[in-house]
C-alpha cells in the first residue's frame, strides 16, 4: 500500500475530496491531514470525516522532527492541498519528485509568496486576465516553481468577480486533483520507485 500523507492551511475542501476519492483505492491510501493552522476548517472537516489531523507548530515544521515523523511512518507520498507554508529543504530532499502542489492560477503567473487563496483570484481580476485556471505542479524549495504535470483553465467572464473566479477554479480543482494525483503515484508505481 502506497501512503499518502496531506497538509492543508485552511478550509480543506480539496483535502477531504482527496480523502473521499481515495476512500477504497486499491494501493493508494491517504492516512493523516498535517495542519499548520489551530483554526483551520480541516479540522473539524477531519473529525466529521473519521480522519487522522496532526497539527503541528512553526517549529516543528522548521526543526525537521515533521520530515523525521513522516519518514518513521514510511510515508510514500505527499500532497499539498492548500498549504501555504514554504517546503523547507530537508523535506523536500527527503522525498525527491514525491511532493505535489495545486495552484488556483495558470502558472508561471501569479505565483510565489504571498499568492494563495482570494489573493490570486482578486489580483487575476484587477488584471484584466482573460482566462485563469489550476496547475498541479511538484514542489521544489521555491514557492510554485516545480516541474508542472498538469493544467486546465477557465474562460473569466466580463462581470466575473474573484468570488465567482473562485467558484470555476474550485469546480477544476475538485474533478482534476485527484485524478492527476493518482496518475502520477501510479505511474511512480509502475516504475518501481
Amino acid at each position: 500500500m502506497i501512503k499518502v500523507a496531506v497538509f492543508a492551511s485552511g478550509n480543506g475542501s480539496n483535502a477531504i475530496n482527496l480523502f473521499k476519492y481515495f476512500r477504497n483505492h486499491p494501493y493508494i491510501h491517504f492516512d493523516i491531514i498535517y495542519c499548520n493552522n489551530p483554526n483551520a476548517g480541516i479540522i473539524a472537516k477531519s473529525k466529521e470525516s473519521d480522519i487522522t489531523c496532526r497539527i503541528f507548530t512553526k517549529a516543528e515544521w522548521l526543526s525537521g522532527s515533521i520530515t523525521s515523523e513522516l519518514i518513521s511512518n514510511k510515508t510514500d507520498f505527499i500532497v499539498l492541498a492548500g498549504f501555504i507554508w514554504l517546503v523547507p529543504s530537508d523535506l523536500v530532499s527527503s522525498f525527491p519528485a514525491k511532493i505535489i502542489n495545486i495552484h488556483p492560477a495558470l502558472l508561471p503567473n501569479y505565483g510565489g509568496k504571498g499568492m494563495y487563496g482570494m489573493a490570486v483570484h482578486q489580483k487575476i481580476i484587477a488584471n484584466n486576465e482573460h482566462e485563469s485556471g489550476i496547475t498541479i505542479h511538484l514542489v521544489n524549495e521555491e514557492y510554485d516553481k516545480g516541474n508542472t504535470l498538469f493544467q486546465a483553465k477557465t474562460k473569466i467572464e466580463d462581470k466575473e468577480t474573484p468570488e465567482s473566479l473562485a467558484a470555476k477554479i474550485h469546480e477544476l480543482e475538485y474533478k482534476y486533483f485527484p485524478e492527476v494525483v493518482e496518475k502520477y503515484i501510479s505511474e511512480h508505481k509502475e516504475k518501481g520507485r
